[in-house]
């Protein structure tokens, strides 16, 4: 049986708390988060636990992303959103600077701005009948790597060489049930992909 855990935090966090980012750089973040709550995409289990997560590329491969424990909340501020300054995959270590900790998937949004630098949005959703429809028709992570781990960002980064991904825009993760991914060259193209896969737009 599936335990949701999508809430807890993996990685080693470097984390500066500081005040929010000014609302003019997280207005198209902010709507397409809450989009993604309308529709239940993001959003909380029963037990608590909050799933999904957004971001936006901020310069570099710097980016944006909604903060851990914000899954519940219809609308976001602010000061649920946290700068993602570094990473490294190796040491499972994330740096952030912000009023709230990143989400548990910072290190798997990383990896794609850092191997796609033409990808501006990711948006990474739970629904469990797309899920199983599209495990394996759409690029999938590897068997046993875990959300948030340093496993699953470099299964990523294989799919993003060794296959399709790149065109595709979209993945699911075979060992994180009900977890899909999706990235485009903006949040609404990032929105569309999800949109397009989960209306069954595909041979």
């Amino acid at each position: 049986m599936f335990t949701p855990d999508e809430g807890y935090v993996k990685f080693q966090a470097v984390w500066e708390k500081t005040d929010p980012l000014p609302p003019t750089a997280l207005s198209e973040l902010s709507h397409w988060r809450d989009e993604m709550h309308r529709q239940h995409l993001i959003g909380v289990y029963e037990n608590g636990i909050g799933f999904g997560n957004i971001s936006h590329r901020f310069k570099g491969d710097q980016f944006i992303i909604s903060g851990t424990a914000t899954g519940h909340l219809p609308h976001l501020s602010p000061e649920h959103f946290t700068l993602v300054t570094d990473f490294f995959v190796d040491e499972n270590t994330v740096h952030c600077r912000g009023p709230v900790l990143a989400s548990s998937e910072a290190m798997s949004h990383a990896v794609i701005y850092r191997e796609c630098p033409v990808v501006q949005g990711v948006i990474h959703v739970h629904h469990a009948l797309h899920w199983e429809r599209l495990l394996d028709r759409v690029p999938t992570t590897a068997e046993g790597a875990t959300y948030g781990s340093p496993e699953m960002a470099n299964s990523i980064v294989n799919l993003l060489k060794n296959s399709d991904l790149r065109q595709q825009k979209v993945f699911v993760m075979r060992s994180h049930p009900e977890g899909i991914f999706a990235f485009g060259e903006s949040l609404e193209v990032a929105a569309e992909v999800l949109r397009n896969w989960m209306a069954g737009d595909f041979m």
